[in-house]
């Protein structure tokens, strides 16, 4: 791993802020993107930022994963910046499960980003907050930064249950409930008959995705962090507004296809993480609206692809669905 070091901040806001993980493949100008927003926000300088930069696939990705690669020395604006470049193509599952697990070891905790994930100015200090004030609350497992765009008014924070991740962090006590045997998660989820309940209500494809994945259709990581909280009876903090969006359903992903289902406008203002450790039932039927009307949308044609945070929902037909 490359480090680089740079001057310490003047002024810190906080005691103790999460590290950031970023998980990088061949997608400069998303990742340029990612990393200015990023540098928008309050606590950047007070930051530890690690990249993990998957290696090439085939030679037909090698002067894409070059180009991000060279860039990455020059990123700028964080208290450190570690650079980690992968010898082997792991591909996104591994490289995130690796990833997340060595950060988590070494801080306690950690916030998590992917290359398509753009971030409200105020998504460090929501992340920060919340991992903090939440820190020795056993019933919560993660903190969430993005939010479905739902037409009905969300609290300013929620929880609901299970896991999540399209700008997540957690605690070591919380991923260390992640499981990465499928055939285990499926087995209980089965035996204990929530099918139903992990489906949102039976709006989404959420069993079939962690069914896949256990039998070897799939390797997508996200069914499984998800699984592991849910049946754990964990539960995420949600934002009302979205703290992130995402920018990767362009089809340069290798999950994602052109759609802007999940098109958000980003929370300008901070907001306090601060509400009862409770699961709030209007924002699961919302979810279970969205979810319901967007599965009937996907009937037309000019829909495309899903979700890229569980970029894989339907990862076999290429109709991705994501809801917690």
């Amino acid at each position: 791993m490359i480090t680089i070091q740079e001057k310490p901040p003047i002024f810190s806001t906080m005691k103790t802020t999460a590290p950031i993980i970023l998980f990088v493949y061949n997608r400069l100008l998303h990742t340029q993107q990612v990393i200015a927003a990023l540098k928008e926000n309050l606590l950047s300088q007070d930051s530890e930022l690690y990249i993990y930069a998957d290696a090439a696939k085939d030679a037909n990705a090698l002067d894409k994963v070059n180009e991000l690669r060279a860039y990455l020395p020059s990123v700028t604006g964080f208290k450190n910046l570690h650079i980690s470049l992968r010898e082997h193509n792991l591909g996104v599952d591994e490289n995130v499960i690796l990833g997340v697990t060595e950060i988590i070891n070494k801080h306690g905790k950690a916030i998590v980003l992917e290359d398509d994930l753009v971030t409200s100015p105020w998504f460090l200090k929501y992340m920060n907050d919340a991992l903090d004030f939440y820190e020795n609350k056993e019933e919560v497992i993660s903190i969430h930064g993005y939010v479905y765009p739902i037409p009905q008014k969300l609290k300013e924070v929620f929880f609901l249950k299970g896991a999540d991740c399209w700008g997540w962090a957690t605690w070591k006590r919380g991923w260390d409930l992640f499981e990465p045997d499928g055939k285990i998660l499926l087995d209980k989820m089965i035996a204990r008959n929530l099918q139903k309940e992990f489906d949102f209500d039976q709006t989404a494809t959420f069993f079939k995705s962690l069914e896949d994945q256990a039998n070897g259709k799939s390797t997508v990581w996200d069914i499984r962090w998800y699984a592991a909280a849910f049946l754990a009876g964990k539960l995420t903090l949600y934002p009302g507004q979205s703290m992130v969006a995402n920018i990767g359903h362009d089809a340069t992903g290798v999950h994602c296809g052109h759609s802007t289902n999940f098109d958000v406008v980003l929370a300008q203002s901070p907001i306090s993480v601060e509400t009862e450790t409770v699961p709030d039932p209007e924002a699961f039927l919302a979810f279970s609206d969205f979810l319901k009307k967007l599965s009937a949308d996907q009937t037309q044609p000019a829909k495309g692809i899903l979700s890229r945070s569980f970029k894989k929902l339907k990862e076999n037909t290429k109709k991705l669905i994501k809801a917690i």
